[in-house]
């Protein structure tokens, strides 16, 4: 008896793994990651990607963001079987024109299959921006802070972060988190004309974790606290020990860094 084999259609089609760099302006939204009953930046995304594709695609980004937190850059990776980078400057103009006037699609790369907008990515770099004048038209893109603050005091209470990995006390409360160790590369003010601008890299960050750190420092700036007493809250692992959390208008993601080979 002889026996055929039946015959199978061997095309593959093979999924690619894009990363897609955003700017936003959060103000109007309740951060990155979908919520219900809350607009979002990833479902905002999303949506345009659907109309535009066709397809309904999961936008993965390099982190998440607090509400009313805004990007200059921010990396997200998407999966899909159309090559979107053959046809990229046509792909940008149309998002650009789905997205609303708050969210902009600035470049599209193809990467390895393994790469991981979050996971790959080997530091985050935040910037936080006060004005020491008043400006209606920089409301919510920045913090005004009109009272005197010793900006040599805070840099050098800053330089102790580099010092220490465990940052629960500037962690927000009852977070999911599985660990709060990060490790902080770089973390100053500089004045930038007439605003102080607080740069912070590191590997990654806890919730909330840039803002607390801000409004403590604010407290060395003042004098409510000494820089001897910003260590010890460091060191105490204790939330309650620190300041305020600034507000989050003058919080912008500015820079995603990954390594050069991730990319085709």
């Amino acid at each position: 008896m002889q026996f055929y084999a039946p015959l199978y259609n061997t095309t593959y089609i093979m999924r690619r793994r894009y990363f897609i760099g955003l700017s936003f302006r959060g103000t109007h939204y309740h951060g990155w990651q979908k919520q219900m009953n809350a607009l979002t930046i990833q479902e905002v995304v999303e949506d345009s990607l659907y109309k535009i594709s066709g397809e309904r695609l999961r936008v993965v980004g390099s982190g998440r963001t607090d509400a009313g937190v805004h990007a200059l850059s921010f990396i997200a990776h998407v999966d899909t079987e159309k090559e979107l980078f053959r046809e990229e400057t046509d792909f940008l103009y149309k998002m650009n024109c789905v997205l609303p006037p708050d969210i902009a699609l600035n470049d599209i790369r193809t990467v390895k299959p393994e790469a991981h907008a979050r996971y790959s990515a080997i530091s985050r770099t935040y910037e936080y921006v006060i004005r020491k004048h008043k400006d209606p038209f920089q409301n919510d893109l920045s913090w005004f802070h009109a009272q005197p603050l010793d900006v040599q005091a805070m840099n050098d209470a800053a330089r102790k972060l580099i010092l220490y990995n465990d940052f629960t006390s500037f962690s927000k409360l009852h977070g999911n988190a599985k660990t709060n160790i990060c490790r902080i590369e770089k973390a100053c003010w500089k004045e930038s004309g007439r605003n102080l601008v607080f740069i912070i890299e590191a590997d990654r960050f806890l919730r909330n974790m840039v803002r607390a750190i801000v409004g403590t420092l604010i407290g060395v700036g003042n004098g409510k606290i000494t820089r001897e007493d910003f260590t010890h809250i460091i060191e105490s692992r204790d939330r309650s020990k620190a300041l305020f959390s600034a507000p989050a208008q003058g919080l912008s993601l500015v820079h995603v860094k990954y390594p050069d080979d991730i990319y085709l």
